[in-house]
């Protein structure tokens, strides 16, 4: 096992971006689900609403903190209707799938998203079986990542050594409350929307909140797993 995660015991992973691949632009789908929803929200036209949109992602973490601050959006009904979309684009995994069940430990997910949208994703790709929780934006208290409230709620529920536990992300600016908790930090680098956001040069990891930096988590995973047999 490559020493910098030696000590791991509980393994935090992001679903979007981060355990399937950027580039099969499954997120896109919902991005613009979100932007239909606003246009129906507000009476207002595609171009507006996506300026909406971002602003909000932006500038609360989520498209759906912004609308429920400004707007007094629903988060069910919009979190069901933003995620009622084709899971084409991802399909099984079989190297994520067989280096999940060789890394000890306990998996665990925790997403912005809804808990039915994530679980379906997993079922895709097939890992579902691997996970001994799914932590959701629900369970988060509707505080979502970069907030810390929702590290602490998964953190005391399965209390989790947050010195022997790593949170594996595709948005940096959400590994620097992991961090400051006392969890090991490894950002996926695969070129999600804003992902680099707050992220600083490669060399002052010292002094950073990213302690590992990759680009695919099925081949790291892999070769981690293999390397520690």
């Amino acid at each position: 096992m490559d020493p910098r995660l030696s000590h791991i015991r509980d393994w935090v992973f992001d679903l979007d971006n981060t355990l399937y691949p950027a580039a099969t632009g499954l997120f896109d789908l919902i991005d613009q689900r979100m932007t239909a929803y606003i246009e129906r929200l507000l009476g207002v036209d595609a171009i507006e609403a996506r300026q909406i949109q971002k602003m909000h992602f932006h500038g609360s973490g989520t498209t759906l903190a912004g609308l429920m601050a400004h707007h007094d959006v629903d988060p069910h009904h919009f979190m069901a209707d933003v995620h009622a979309i084709p899971l084409d684009r991802v399909g099984p995994n079989p190297v994520l799938a067989a280096a999940l069940g060789r890394l000890p430990g306990r998996k665990f997910i925790y997403t912005n998203g809804n808990a039915a949208y994530a679980q379906a994703v997993l079922e895709r790709i097939g890992i579902d079986r691997h996970f001994e929780h799914l932590h959701d934006i629900f369970e988060a208290e509707l505080k979502p990542k970069p907030d810390a409230h929702g590290y602490r709620l998964l953190i005391d529920r399965f209390a989790i050594d947050p010195g022997s536990a790593v949170m594996v992300e595709d948005m940096a600016q959400n590994l620097r409350a992991a961090k400051a908790l006392g969890m090991t930090t490894v950002w996926v680098d695969n070129g999600s929307e804003r992902g680099n956001h707050d992220f600083h040069d490669f060399h002052d990891f010292h002094e950073d909140h990213v302690d590992l930096v990759i680009h695919d988590v099925a081949d790291w995973l892999d070769r981690l797993t293999k390397e520690a047999a």
